[in-house]
C-alpha cells in the first residue's frame, strides 16, 4: 500500500486518505472514535471527491454513516472506497473488474445495447478478459486487510458490510456470494439485472449463502436505466424469499418512486440502506 496524499471532505471528521495498491486507487476514511464496524464500497471515485465523481456528485458517505450511527448509538464505520480500472487504454476496465466471473463464463451471455454498463453499445473484449474474481480477491485479501491494519481496525465479519450500485451491486452480492464468511451484509443499489437477465438473476441468487447469518438490501428507483429492473428485481425478491430470508429480519427490497441510477438518488435513501445494516 502506497500512500499518496490526505484531504478533508465536507461531512467527515479529519482526513480522507488516498492510496494506491499495485496502481488502483482506494480511498479510505475512518472515525476518531474507535470502531468495529467497516463498509466496502466499489467506484470509489464517487464516494468521498467530487473531484473524481463520474458527475461531480458524490455519495455523502462518511456524513450520512456518521449521522445514522450517532442515531443508534453505535460507533461510526470506517469506509474504504475502491475505485474501478477504467483507463483510456482500458475503456471496459470497470465492467471487467464488477461484472459477477463465475456466472457469465459458466455459460450466460451478456446483454448488449444497455448504456451504463459499457462506453460503447457493443464490449469488444472476450469473457476470459474478465477480472471479477480476481478484483475480489485483491479487496478481500490485499486492500482491506492492510488498510485494517493501518487503521489498527480489527475485522468483525457481523459488522462488515459491501456496497455498490449497478454494476456494483451485482459484485456486492456476487461477493457475498463468494466470501460469505467475510461478510454478513450485502447492500445493493440499482442492480444492473438487465445486463444478464433472468440468468443471471438466478446464477447470484442461488449463490447466495443461506439465510440466518447474513443480511441482503436490494433497492431500486423507477427512472431511467431503474425502470428496466422491475421484473428482474422481483425475481430476485422471490428467490431469496424462496430460500429463507424475510423481510425486516435479514432482507429489504424498497422501491424508490421517482428515483433514477445517479449518486443523488442513491444518497437520498443511503441513510435507510444503513439503518438496515446497522440497527438489526
Amino acid at each position: 500500500m502506497k500512500v499518496v496524499r490526505q484531504f478533508q471532505v465536507r461531512g467527515a471528521t479529519g482526513f480522507v486518505t488516498h492510496s494506491e495498491f499495485n496502481g488502483r486507487r482506494v480511498d479510505f476514511w475512518a472515525p476518531p472514535e474507535p470502531t468495529s464496524h467497516l463498509v466496502v464500497a466499489h467506484d470509489g471515485q464517487n464516494i468521498f471527491d467530487k473531484n473524481t465523481a463520474t458527475r461531480r456528485r458524490t455519495w455523502g458517505l462518511a456524513g450520512t454513516a456518521t449521522k445514522v450511527a450517532r442515531e443508534l448509538g453505535l460507533p461510526t464505520p470506517a469506509i474504504i472506497a475502491v475505485f474501478h480500472s477504467s483507463t483510456q487504454q482500458d475503456p471496459y476496465g470497470r465492467g471487467k473488474d464488477l461484472a459477477p466471473e463465475d456466472i457469465f463464463v459458466d455459460g450466460i451471455e451478456p446483454v448488449v445495447g444497455f448504456p451504463g454498463i459499457w462506453p460503447t453499445p457493443t464490449p469488444s473484449f472476450a469473457l476470459s478478459e474478465l477480472r471479477g474474481n480476481h478484483y475480489l480477491r485483491e479487496i478481500n485479501q490485499n486492500i482491506v486487510p492492510k488498510i485494517c491494519e493501518y487503521l489498527s481496525l480489527e475485522l468483525v465479519p457481523e459488522n462488515t458490510a459491501m456496497l455498490g450500485a449497478s454494476m456494483g451491486g451485482l459484485a456486492t452480492l456476487y461477493n457475498l456470494a463468494k466470501y460469505p464468511e467475510l461478510y454478513r451484509t450485502a447492500l445493493a443499489f440499482s442492480t444492473h439485472w438487465t445486463v444478464g437477465g433472468d440468468p443471471l438473476v438466478d446464477g447470484i441468487m442461488g449463490a447466495l449463502p443461506a439465510p440466518g447469518d447474513h443480511k441482503i438490501w436490494m433497492s431500486r428507483g423507477t427512472k431511467s436505466l431503474d425502470a428496466d429492473y422491475g421484473p428482474y428485481q422481483e425475481r430476485a425478491n422471490l428467490i431469496a424469499r424462496g430460500m429463507g430470508y424475510g423481510h425486516a429480519r435479514d432482507l429489504a427490497t424498497p422501491i424508490f418512486p421517482r428515483t433514477s441510477h445517479n449518486e443523488d438518488s442513491w444518497a437520498s435513501y443511503l441513510n435507510q440502506a444503513l439503518r438496515f445494516w446497522l440497527a438489526n
